[in-house]
């Protein structure tokens, strides 16, 4: 009888925060986010100038302005970029999570959702490259009018695929003509093929293979429920192991490494390249998606021999606050186009940071509550999976504890890499130490455990259920 009375209480609690947390993350609206015209903005190793359409002394432009002839310079190209990335948000009506009776994970999974899109970023870059853009991302609407919801997305597929489409036919008469477009035409069918299972990978559902319900079920295994609040390094770790044991043969030429406190160890990446998965197929499935060398894709066999692998790093850049010093390296770090962005926050408010102008950082936000979408569907509505509206955040407030992405394509790949970081790594006279080192061999090689055993030296950061007095945000490595 008081077990049932328990999981009552337990069910009343979960749907009256599943009411709190709609009303207070689908409602709020979205200011516009200010631009400078004369500082370039960095995207992901990309970068973008702002230029002013006279001399006038007006210093601020916005990236969503209505009114395009305020803004000069490649700022389409930016907002094309920014949409395309991959948006992962707070999400209702899902089907529950694992040892739990929640449906929602509004109000505690964003540090989960912002891995997520880090991790997105990277599989863009492994199937798609760098210069990839949603042939969509101009026409997605502004957040300040509605919550993105299924009805709402397939109300607005419905009405683009509605509306006429010139004809070019009769234009180019020749065969040749015709060959280039349907190889065009082929390319993009593919590309966006490789887009609709991307983002299927991380779909709210037990099956998707990246989604929240899978991270989740991988957190309960290291000392963390659905409900908790989950730090930056955990999340590192939790992808890690949600990358290696993920069954789809379209993952199977891309894994994940964590260094180790904050050193990556080479051998280890190296051998992560070289190594072919435990219980995992082969990249040369023939039903394995090809992943691309620049921005083409190429055949799986050419891979057989070599997976690509995603380099997380949690790092720690103060200890209250960010130290000021390390702003420079931050921007170092998301100048970089192998750079898969970083995944920190201000205290508890976890985001994802792409880009930077000036001393604001850019950020994809989480905190923003969705309809759950079914992506298990053939055409489910791709729109709520990407954000027309870029967010900035100082420098000074940005959270210490963070974790850095990198993507390297291949064993010598991560040779290049290594080097250009030991240099951009190198403290300058402010800096004592460099945030993050590389270091020949293998972790083994080294004596890190210090009287404990490896297992409780990796998972040292997880935070005790039994302490009550939390840190800065629980984004600590203890």
């Amino acid at each position: 009888m008081e077990n049932k009375r328990s999981d009552e209480v337990e069910t009343l609690k979960t749907k009256f925060f599943s009411v709190w947390y709609n009303v207070k993350y689908s409602w709020a609206l979205k200011s516009k986010t200010p631009f400078s015209r004369n500082s370039p903005v960095f995207l992901l190793g990309k970068c973008y100038h702002f230029k002013a359409a006279d001399d006038d002394s007006v210093a601020e432009a916005c990236c969503e302005a209505s009114d395009e002839d305020s803004v000069m310079g490649n700022t389409e190209a930016f907002r094309n970029d920014f949409a395309s990335r991959v948006w992962l948000t707070y999400r209702e009506k899902i089907p529950p999570l694992p040892s739990s009776t929640l449906t929602s994970d509004c109000g505690w999974g964003c540090m989960l959702r912002a891995g997520q899109m880090m991790l997105a970023q990277a599989l863009i870059l492994h199937f798609l490259g760098r210069d990839w853009i949603w042939s969509e991302a101009m026409s997605l609407q502004p957040l300040d009018t509605e919550t993105w919801t299924t009805t709402a997305a397939r109300r607005l597929v419905a009405s683009l695929q509605s509306s006429p489409r010139s004809s070019d036919e009769g234009s180019q008469p020749t065969h040749q003509a015709q060959a280039r477009g349907s190889a065009e035409e082929a390319d993009a069918h593919l590309k966006e093929m490789y887009h609709r299972t991307l983002v299927s990978w991380f779909g709210d559902s037990p099956s998707a293979q990246l989604g929240l319900h899978s991270l989740v079920r991988m957190g309960l295994t290291m000392g963390k429920q659905a409900g908790d609040y989950y730090g930056p390094a955990v999340v590192a770790y939790i992808l890690r192991k949600a990358v290696e044991e993920a069954m789809d043969p379209g993952l199977a030429g891309i894994t994940t490494y964590v260094s180790q406190d904050c050193t990556v160890y080479s051998a280890d990446v190296i051998d992560s390249h070289r190594a072919p998965r435990a219980g995992q197929a082969s990249a040369e499935r023939s039903d394995a998606p090809p992943s691309p060398q620049s921005d083409q894709p190429v055949s799986a066999s050419s891979l057989s021999d070599s997976r690509a692998v995603v380099i997380l790093v949690p790092v720690r850049l103060g200890m209250e606050k960010t130290n000021p010093d390390y702003f420079n390296f931050a921007k170092r770090m998301l100048s970089l186009e192998y750079c898969i962005g970083i995944i920190g926050g201000n205290l508890k408010q976890a985001c994802y940071f792409v880009g930077f102008q000036d001393d604001s950082l850019i950020y994809m936000d989480p905190h923003y509550c969705q309809s759950f979408v079914d992506v298990s569907t053939s055409d489910f509505p791709l729109q709520s999976y990407h954000c027309p509206s870029p967010k900035k955040m100082p420098f000074s407030k940005m959270d210490p504890s963070c974790t850095i992405g990198f993507y390297s394509r291949s064993a010598n790949d991560y040779e290049r890499i290594s080097q250009e970081l030991s240099k951009v790594l190198q403290p300058s006279a402010r800096e004592k130490y460099p945030v993050f080192t590389f270091m020949q061999g293998h972790g083994r090689d080294y004596d890190l455990s210090a009287g404990l055993t490896s297992e409780k030296r990796e998972w040292s950061f997880i935070r005790d259920p039994r302490r009550t007095v939390t840190t800065t945000g629980d984004f600590v490595l203890l």
